[in-house]
């Protein structure tokens, strides 16, 4: 396992455990939040739907 593979493991983590971008960003060292959310994009679709079926289920039981 390389260095960077336990880094993409640990932003991937923490955004999936809701950690917001920011925080990615910071913890990483990025510089600008954008090359943190075009390399970790591909976590938030889960992200997402996890947040929809989670309203869904307030407002709809």
């Amino acid at each position: 396992m390389r260095l960077h593979d336990l880094r993409h493991a640990c932003a991937s983590y923490l955004l999936a455990c809701g950690a917001s971008p920011r925080t990615v960003m910071k913890t990483l060292g990025h510089s600008q939040i954008a090359l943190t959310m075009n390399t970790y994009a591909h976590v938030l679709p889960d992200i997402e739907r996890a947040a929809v079926d989670a309203v869904t289920k307030q407002l709809f039981g």
